[in-house]
């Protein structure tokens, strides 16, 4: 049931918050040796216990783990419907995103997170538990990108 993606040897993990609680999730923070949580949804809140900006925070706290907030990486509400559609419609919301990503402020969160991996244990968290169908993986492959050329941009 893990919705982990460890990209090998970069200190950067995706994780879904999906099906889980906010105390399944810090385990597995914990166990996977996670020291920040970049937090990538543009709107924070959760109808799930726990899982909004401010409980998540404080909960992570608890654990020792710092929580950051990138609004600036989140996928737009009227693009979200895409990452659960046809082959097709996966695409072309793929694509817009990879749009979104060239804005400056994108091309300033990613290298921070970038750098935040070479220094640490970073987990980048959404919600959908299948990583092929969120805007994370994007994010993860820009940030790797990054991670393996600091000078490379786009």
């Amino acid at each position: 049931m893990t919705a982990t993606l460890e990209a090998p040897g970069s200190g950067l993990i995706g994780l879904g918050y999906e099906g889980r609680t906010v105390d399944d999730l810090v385990a597995e923070l914990l166990a996977l040796k996670i020291s920040r949580l970049v937090d990538i949804r543009m709107t924070p809140l959760s109808r799930k216990p726990g899982l909004s900006k401010s409980a998540l925070r404080a909960a992570l706290a608890d654990a020792g783990i710092e929580y950051e907030h990138r609004r600036e990486l989140g996928n737009p509400k009227d693009n979200r419907p895409g990452f659960a559609g046809s082959p097709a419609t996966l695409q072309a919301a793929r694509a817009r995103y990879a749009e979104l990503l060239r804005r400056p402020e994108a091309v300033a969160a990613l290298t921070a997170v970038a750098d935040a991996g070479r220094r640490e244990r970073v987990a980048v968290l959404c919600f959908e538990a299948d990583q092929s169908r969120c805007h994370r993986d994007l994010v993860l492959n820009e940030a790797l990108q990054r991670m393996s050329h600091p000078r490379g941009g786009q």
